[in-house]
This record gives C-alpha cells, sequence and structure tokens, in this order.
C-alpha cells in the first residue's frame, strides 16, 4: 500500500455515465467542482464542463503499473478519480482499494452499465449473469452459455459483440438472441438485435453492453455446473480422468472460492478445468511433461470457458519448484518419479488436501505406504458400463482406480515424510 501523512486528502473515486455532467448527482458534482486534481481515461475526462477548474491528467497504458506513481505525484492535492459506471464493479475502485486501502478512499458510484441495461431489457439484475470481457479473453464466455439463460458480456471495444456472435456459433449456441446496447444513459444510446448465428452488424460504437438470451442448437452437447462434464466433451489422447471418477475425484478435492489447486499429470487438463469452472475465484495450475498435451490442455480449458488455466509444460517434481503455494494438490500421472509425492507433500500447508489416483499396481503400492503413513482415505473406484454381448447386455469393467486423499495436519505424524 501507499504510505501517506494522516493530513493527506482522500481520493474522490466519481462514476460518471454516458449522459456526462447532467447525469451526476450533486455529491458527484461537489466532489469534481472541490478537486485540484481530477485523474480518468480521455473519453471521461471529455465529459466535464469549464465548471471543473482541476488539473485533468488521463491514465497512461498499461494503466495498472503507472497507479502508484501517478496517485504519489499528487498525493498533497485534492484528488478524483473519474470511473465509468460503478467504480467498485469490475472498475478502477478495486485497484485503488488495494493500492490505498478503503479507508483512504470516498466512492460516488453511479448506476453501472449492467443496471442500464437491464433495465432497459426488463431482467432481474440478480437472475442475470455478467461476464466482463474486458482485459479478458473472449473464451471467458464460454463457461457461462446455458440454454435458456441471460448473459450480459462487458465489452472490451466496437468488435466484441461480433466475436462474442462468432464464439456462441462455435459452441452451439447460435439461436442464441443478442441484443447490442450503446451508450447507455446517454444521449446517443442505441440498440440493435439479432441472432448470433446470422450476426451481420458492422462495428458500432465502442461504449457498449451485450446482452445474450442463450439458446441451444439441437445437437448441442449440454454443458453441466457439477463437475462430471461428458467425456466426449474434451479434446483426448486417451489421458482423460473419465467421468465418473472425476466427479468423485473433484468431491474429494472440494473446491472453495479462492483457492489454487496443482494439477500434476495433467493429460488433458480435465480434473483442473472443472475445479475452475466450480467457481470463478479459483485457481489452478496444471503440469504436463509432454508439450503436445500441454497444449491440448490449453484448447480445453479455452473451450469449456477457463482460459484463466495456467499450463506449465515440464516433468515433476521439477517443475513444481517454481509454483505458488497450492490449497490442494491432485496426482493424476507420473507417481512413482522420484520425489514426487514428497515434492507435492512438502509443498502443501497444513490443511491443504492432496488426491492421487492410479490404475497401477505400482503406484497402487506407494499409495499404500503413504497411507500408512499419513492417514488419510484410501479406497478403489471401479465403473462398470452396460454393453451389447451378442443379443443381450452385459457388464464391461473399466480399470479400477485407486485413490489416496488426506488433508496435511497441522503438526508432523510419527513416520511421516516431511
Amino acid at each position: 500500500m501507499l504510505t501517506s501523512p494522516p493530513t493527506t486528502p482522500p481520493v474522490t473515486v466519481v462514476g460518471i455515465g454516458a449522459d456526462g455532467w447532467a447525469g451526476l448527482a450533486p455529491a458527484s458534482r461537489a466532489a469534481l467542482e472541490a478537486a485540484e486534481t481530477v485523474i480518468g481515461g480521455p473519453r471521461q475526462l471529455a465529459l466535464l464542463p469549464p465548471v471543473v477548474g482541476a488539473v485533468r491528467v488521463p491514465w497512461p497504458s498499461p494503466l495498472r503499473p503507472a497507479v502508484r506513481g501517478l496517485l504519489a505525484a499528487h498525493a498533497e492535492r485534492r484528488v478524483a478519480v473519474l470511473a465509468s459506471g460503478d467504480p467498485m464493479f469490475f472498475g478502477i475502485g478495486r485497484t485503488l482499494t488495494e493500492l490505498l486501502g478503503a479507508d483512504r478512499l470516498r466512492v460516488l458510484p453511479h448506476p453501472s452499465s449492467v443496471s442500464y441495461a437491464c433495465a432497459r431489457l426488463g431482467w432481474a439484475l440478480e437472475e442475470t449473469e455478467t461476464v466482463s470481457l474486458v482485459g479478458r479473453e473472449l473464451a471467458t464466455l464460454a463457461g457461462a452459455l446455458h440454454d435458456g439463460r441471460r448473459l450480459l458480456a462487458l465489452s472490451a471495444d466496437a468488435h466484441t459483440p461480433a466475436a462474442v456472435a462468432g464464439l456462441l456459433r462455435e459452441r452451439g449456441y447460435g439461436p442464441s438472441e443478442l441484443r447490442v446496447l450503446e451508450q447507455l444513459g446517454g444521449p446517443d444510446e442505441r440498440v440493435l438485435d439479432g441472432l448470433a448465428q446470422d450476426w451481420a452488424h458492422p462495428a458500432g460504437d465502442r461504449l457498449n453492453i451485450v446482452a445474450v438470451h442463450c439458446r441451444a442448437a439441437a445437437d448441442t452437447v449440454p454443458g453441466s455446473l457439477v463437475p462430471g462434464l461428458r467425456d466426449e466433451l474434451f479434446e483426448s489422447d486417451g489421458q482423460l480422468t473419465k467421468r465418473h471418477v472425476r466427479a468423485a475425484t473433484l468431491a474429494t478435492l472440494a473446491p472453495r472460492p479462492g483457492e489454487l489447486l496443482w494439477d500434476v499429470g495433467g493429460g488433458s487438463g480435465s480434473i483442473a478445468i472443472e475445479w475452475l469452472r466450480a467457481h470463478r475465484g479459483c485457481q489452478a495450475v496444471s503440469v504436463e511433461r509432454d508439450p503436445v498435451r500441454a497444449e491440448r490442455i490449453t484448447r480445453n480449458a479455452a473451450a469449456l470457458g477457463v482460459p484463466r488455466l495456467r499450463v506449465v509444460t515440464g516433468a515433476a517434481p521439477a517443475a513444481l519448484a517454481e509454483l505458488p503455494v497450492p490449497d490442494a494438490v491432485f496426482i493424476g500421472g507420473g507417481l512413482t518419479a522420484p520425489g514426487l509425492l514428497d515434492a507435492c507433500w512438502t509443498a502443501l500447508p497444513p490443511g491443504g488436501r492432496l488426491v492421487a489416483n492410479t490404475v497401477t499396481l505400482e503406484s497402487e503400492a506407494l499409495l499404500t505406504e503413504w497411507y500408512r503413513r499419513c492417514g488419510g482415505e484410501l479406497l478403489r473406484l471401479a465403473v462398470a458400463h452396460a454393453v451389447p454381448v451378442g443379443g443381450f447386455t452385459g457388464w464391461r469393467q473399466a480399470m479400477p482406480v485407486t485413490q489416496w486423499s488426506v488433508v496435511k495436519p497441522a503438526t508432523p505424524l510419527g513416520g511421516e515424510a516431511s
């Protein structure tokens, strides 16, 4: 955090809409009139009338690395920061809070573009999911696609609507209804309508939000909100934790918001991908030694809406050395690599979870030894599928999976590897 003398004036963050000065509340106008320095984007600064006599400073690009120094240069002045809409909703307010602390800020919000959009569309705000595509990959939207759902995508620029329509077509949601709402709340407000499958509107105003009423095509394979996505949704060369075992494994890993998973021996990345799909705050690193598989993991993550998955190409345990501390570790391959289990166990903090799956006798013997030393739970997962047997039906048994799961205790156990 920035350190400032106790007498340094607080930074006032003022939300402003496309309607500019006319749409501001009296308190927001007063704060801007009293400011000695106003910092904001060029578009926002241009909305201010001459009555605001402060020095106007545009944000440099890239913005975040420059924030600390810029605020420090004006630390002794009354500073106001202009933000688009609600500063605390995907806005500059979060960055300023992290740098200065909430007690150094005075935030005066304006209705967000999402509030405006829901008002125009007649959509209930609490039932509408919002996905920001500002500074994020387009594939992030894929994780929110479900038949019948209503979404709002915060656009990065004027080309985002066409890109959203393209993604919807690619993912089997071509029949989805799209509305592009431009300059919401301003005198130049405009709405464009159409279907994703035949979207042909040219790029319009860069200040827009895309409303999507999801409609899946008849042959679209549906996703799910719980672990256990259908195997065919993953591109794979056979190195894939199958659906039912995957669901049981994720239930044991128990993802929680904000937690980081190490997926060691990523294969097709299915465990890390489903961990990330559990909550937008979850984080994951997938470690895979085969470069071809590592690229496949990246493609799977994008296809299933979690392009934020970090993929590390390298052999464990060496590839684990520089990774951030995990909250949970899954080992899906390479268990017999010298030092792998020791490295994962050492990296886990007290209370961290470790889950390891195997189908080989050699790795099962290793897990049995660790179970004897460290406790936890050792179980076998067996799945059989009904298949035709001549004119009848019989069971085809998949290879049974041995799973060891354990929570690392606060104090070492006797005989435990440290």
